[in-house]
């Protein structure tokens, strides 16, 4: 049996740098990192290829839901052939994308008979401790994400003060009382993420095609883009921006670019990217504001 490490988390709460560790502390073990993006532009697969390349990519939506579980099955079908037909895949990581409801997963396997191929064995629940408590009151899904999980990685600590971080730790506990919660910076935390499976009651129902929670469009910036002014734009829009993500050029190299509401990052990328993609997700009734929005980072405006 593949055991299955499934980490979930709101979008921008630090999964992807989460994976990242695990690619670096685990390259010794054949790992295969499944990484479900809920915008059809995949943006985490190549940023996570910069430390393995043992990476596939499923953007488009959640894995969870109607319009794309049908291509995650075949995706789980395939990996034993595809990375190791002589039994040397050690494990399997998925990221599902920030929307997910991972309840589902064990009828998932169930029902495809995926279960007498692989054993899920740990669900860790990624939480950013600064927009936690805002996002459980608005979105349901953030509730059976931690109602999910076995362990809380208390992310970004070093954003927040200690109350912040509290209180996200308590209200994590009154969800779900006996989950193990830890607390880091950058996902940079060891966890055997392929211990033991718990005993657990995991049951819920494909999600459908489209959220009315959220907004999401892919822009392709025209030419070069001012980091700062890029800033700028994203705190004046932070009432209605989840997440902005993606690759641009700026003084003449690729830049990866990463906001949420915890923090705005821009790095120079290791491996060139094919074109200026940026994925803007935000709540979903703005959608005029989102579209103003969009066509300024694009230069229509």
């Amino acid at each position: 049996m593949i055991p299955i490490a499934l980490v979930t988390g709101f979008l921008g709460s630090g999964k992807t740098a989460l994976l990242q560790h695990l690619a670096r502390t685990l390259r010794d073990r054949r790992i295969i990192y499944l990484v479900n993006e809920f915008s059809a532009v995949d943006v985490d697969g190549h940023v996570l290829a910069e430390e393995t390349q043992d990476v596939v990519e499923l953007p488009g939506g959640s894995v969870f839901c109607r319009c794309l579980v049908t291509d995650f099955i075949q995706t789980l079908t395939d990996i034993p052939e595809r990375f190791g037909a002589d039994g040397s895949v050690d494990g399997v990581v998925i990221e599902a994308s920030g929307v997910a409801n991972p309840r589902v997963v064990a009828k998932m396997l169930r029902e495809t008979r995926l279960d007498e191929l692989y054993a899920l064995s740990t669900i860790v629940t990624v939480i950013d401790p600064g927009t936690f408590p805002l996002l459980l009151k608005a979105l349901p899904n953030i509730r059976a994400q931690v109602d999910a999980g076995d362990v809380a990685v208390i992310n970004k600590t070093d954003l927040y003060d200690a109350q912040t971080v509290e209180q996200a730790e308590a209200l994590v506990r009154e969800i779900r009382p006996e989950i193990a919660c830890v607390r880091t910076v950058r996902g940079e935390v060891d966890l055997p993420v392929f211990g033991p499976a718990p005993e657990r009651a995991l049951d819920g129902e494909y999600a459908p095609c489209a959220d009315p929670n959220f907004a999401r469009m892919v822009i392709h910036p025209r030419g070069e883009v001012s980091i700062e002014a890029l800033r700028r734009t994203l705190e004046d829009a932070r009432d209605i921006v989840y997440r902005l993500k993606g690759f641009v050029r700026a003084d003449g190299r690729w830049m990866h670019v990463d906001y949420s509401a915890a923090a705005f990052t821009a790095r120079p990328l290791e491996r060139e990217a094919d074109r200026a993609d940026l994925v803007l997700i935000g709540r979903g009734d703005a959608g005029t504001q989102l579209q103003a929005l969009a066509d300024a980072l694009r230069g229509d405006a």
